[in-house]
């Protein structure tokens, strides 16, 4: 391919939403990608996010998958319009770059999977989280040996907003409906697991509990009570392969110890992650830059504590953040980290990573979690 990366956008909401939180702001900064087309619900709002963000084209949807000035299709809508998107634009020919989850379950994610590789374009799937600065930086650390063997690691994320609270705005009632494929196991779990693959290693059994806590909301417009079943309290216990890797030997009980906690329904000043790592030198304490912000998408502060000496914190490296400068901090700079991995697989004739298949094997795990949930046992996960 000649020239910038040509990217139209869906769901280019020019005021909320998050293309416009991430997408928007760092594709207006990335060298490499122009902005041709967005395409939104309603042509006024497409036409004000030509405006704002300088594309050339305010479009339909169906006409933004297959225009073409558009080389890279990326899909920002809610879940359930993903997969009809996806399958156009790999249609047309088009490279796909598709927010996370992927689809609705793991049957649509794997029909997708297959479709793009039968496309031979490239394709991405959201969990951006898997080229965070701050994980790659947590993992040099490990790697260094800075809190010795590394014995075990715990996450709490406790989520603000209306996916897992008793009171959610209007716009987000679709995604109470199970259905949607959207919940704090879905996104916030699998988002979490990611990182943790980067920083430490990723899961290689798991057992948890996935529940539905308070299973109604009251709509903050109107007052009204809806039923609720989409999960909102995650706690997810086992072992992590160190490194990406599964556990000692690939046996049940081998590697790092491993809790995570998703906490929906909690008051935005009181939102956000702390990540510990325990070694057998030492331990680490990871929390977000941006306060309430999420592991995947917040710079990180990152503290080592060794036995007899003072907490320090240990900046992450510029070098690790794949974004320029120019390249807003938080949820930019981490989408951006994505699109230069999809360029550079464009201009390589490569797949990219996350790629659809990458998704699969996300979907794959949320699935074990849910079983693990359902039977009560310890479960071997495999690698995602």
């Amino acid at each position: 391919m000649n020239g910038p990366v040509q990217v139209g956008v869906v769901g280019a909401s020019p005021s909320r939403g998050w293309a416009a939180t991430a997408h928007l702001p760092a594709l207006a900064r990335l060298p490499g990608f122009t902005l041709t087309a967005v395409a939104t619900s309603r042509p006024e709002s497409a036409r004000e996010a030509a405006r704002v963000y300088g594309a050339r084209h305010a479009l339909t949807a169906a006409e933004l998958v297959t225009h073409p000035d558009v080389d890279l299709v990326v899909v920002a809508v809610k879940v359930p319009g993903h997969a009809e998107l996806i399958r156009a634009a790999l249609g047309a020919g088009k490279h796909v770059l598709s927010e996370w989850p992927l689809a609705t379950g793991l049957g649509e994610a794997t029909e997708l999977a297959a479709l793009a590789r039968r496309a031979g374009v490239v394709h991405a799937t959201g969990l951006q989280g898997l080229h965070s600065p701050g994980a790659r930086h947590v993992r040099e650390l490990l790697d260094g040996g800075r809190v010795g063997e590394v014995w075990a690691v715990s996450v709490v994320f406790a989520a603000a907003g209306g996916l897992g609270g008793g009171r959610i705005p209007r716009s987000a009632i679709w995604a109470t409906d199970p259905a949607a494929g959207v919940s704090l196991l879905s996104v916030s779990a699998a988002h979490i697991l990611s990182v943790l693959t980067t920083a430490v290693g990723a899961p290689s059994e798991l057992s948890a509990i996935a529940a539905c806590a308070g299973g109604t909301a009251v709509v903050e417009e109107t007052g009204e009570v809806i039923p609720v079943g989409m999960v909102n309290q995650v706690v997810l216990h086992g072992h992590l392969g160190q490194h990406g890797h599964l556990g000692q030997h690939g046996r049940l009980g081998g590697g790092v110890v491993a809790s995570v906690a998703v906490q929906g329904g909690t008051p935005p000043a009181a939102a956000g992650f702390l990540m510990k790592i325990v070694g057998s030198e030492g331990a680490m304490t990871v929390t977000p830059v941006q306060r309430g912000s999420s592991m995947q998408i917040a710079d990180w502060v990152v503290r080592v504590a060794r036995h007899g000496g003072a907490e320090e914190e240990v900046p992450v490296p510029s070098r690790l953040r794949a974004a320029p400068p120019d390249v807003p901090a938080g949820p930019p700079a981490n989408v951006a980290a994505l699109y230069l991995e999809v360029g550079r697989a464009i201009a390589e004739g490569r797949d990219a990573y996350p790629s659809f298949e990458t998704a699969v094997r996300y979907h794959r795990l949320v699935g074990l979690i849910e079983e693990a949930s359902r039977s009560g046992l310890r479960l071997p996960a495999g690698r995602p």
